[in-house]
C-alpha cells in the first residue's frame, strides 16, 4: 500500500476489458478505486481485485447516460471518499455493424448515449467535486478511439461519438485550465479484450474483406494510463495512441 496522500480514481466501464486493467494498474499505482459499470456482479469481482492490492474500492452500478444515475454515483464519490484525482471514462459501446442506412435509429441513440453523452455527465460529475474540493484539481482521461481518424466499414454510430469525444477532451483542456483540471486522450487500438474478441476470427476491412487482426495484451493499455495520470497537473499528455503494431491502421484503406 502506497504511503503518499490518498488518491482517487474513478473508472466507468470497470467491470471487464479495459475498463478492468486500467482500475487494476491504478490500485497498483496507490489510488482507491470507484469502479462504475452497469452490472454489480463483475464490478465485485474487481473491486475484490482491487482490495487485494491493498487499495480500498467502492463498486457502484451506474447507467452512465442517465443524469440521475451518474449523479448518484458522483455522490457516492464524494461521501465514500470526500475527493476525486481522476476520472478514466471509459464506458462505451458498439452499435450492430450493419449498413447506414439500415442501422436503427435506436441502436445510434444508445451509442450515443453511452459514448459521448455519458463521457460528458461524468465531466460534468468530475469538474464539479475537483472545483470544489483542497488541494483543488484533477486529471479526466478520456477513451477515444482511433475509428475516429480511420472508421471500420459499418461503424457511422461508434465513429461519430468517437470523433465527438476528442471535441470534448480538447473542451475538456480548455476549459479546466482555471481550475488546475488536465484533460487527455487515449485512443486504442486492439487491446486484447471480450469487446475484441472478433478479431481472432476476421473482422470487415475497407476493401470488402475479412481479416484476422493482430491485438496487443490489454496490460499496455493500462500502463499507458498510469503513465498519463502520473503527470503533475502541470503537465499533460494530451493525446495518445496505443495500438497492435501490426494491426491495418497506419495505411488502412
Amino acid at each position: 500500500m502506497s504511503n503518499g496522500p490518498q488518491k482517487v480514481a474513478l473508472v466507468t466501464g470497470a467491470g471487464s476489458g479495459v475498463g478492468r486493467a486500467v482500475a487494476l494498474g491504478l490500485a497498483g499505482a496507490g489510488y482507491d478505486v470507484v469502479l462504475s459499470g452497469r452490472r454489480l456482479e463483475p464490478l465485485a469481482a474487481v473491486r475484490a481485485e482491487v482490495e487485494a492490492k491493498g487499495r480500498r474500492a467502492l463498486a457502484h452500478p451506474t447507467d452512465v447516460g442517465d443524469e440521475a444515475s451518474v449523479a448518484a454515483l458522483f455522490a457516492a464519490v464524494a461521501e465514500t471518499f470526500g475527493r476525486l484525482d481522476l476520472l478514466f471514462n471509459n464506458a462505451g459501446i458498439f452499435a450492430p455493424p450493419i449498413p447506414l442506412d439500415e442501422l436503427p435509429v435506436s441502436a445510434w441513440k444508445a451509442a450515443v448515449d453511452t459514448n459521448l453523452t455519458g463521457a460528458f455527465l461524468c465531466t460534468q460529475g468530475a469538474f464539479r467535486l475537483m472545483k470544489a474540493q483542497t488541494p483543488r484539481g484533477g486529471r479526466i482521461i478520456n477513451n477515444g478511439s482511433i475509428s475516429a481518424h480511420a472508421p471500420r466499414p459499418n461503424s457511422a454510430p461508434y465513429t461519430a461519438t468517437k470523433h465527438a469525444i476528442t471535441g470534448l477532451t480538447r473542451s475538456t483542456s480548455l476549459d479546466g485550465r482555471a481550475f488546475d483540471i488536465a484533460c487527455g486522450q487515449i485512443d486504442i487500438g486492439n487491446a486484447a479484450t471480450e469487446m475484441t474478441a472478433r478479431m481472432q476470427t476476421g473482422v470487415s476491412q475497407a476493401d470488402g474483406s475479412v481479416k484476422v487482426e493482430p491485438v496487443m495484451d490489454v496490460r499496455h493499455v493500462a500502463d499507458a494510463v498510469v503513465y498519463m495520470a502520473s503527470l503533475p497537473l502541470d503537465a499533460n499528455v494530451q493525446f495518445m495512441t496505443v495500438m497492435a503494431t501490426k494491426m491495418p491502421y497506419i495505411g488502412r484503406g
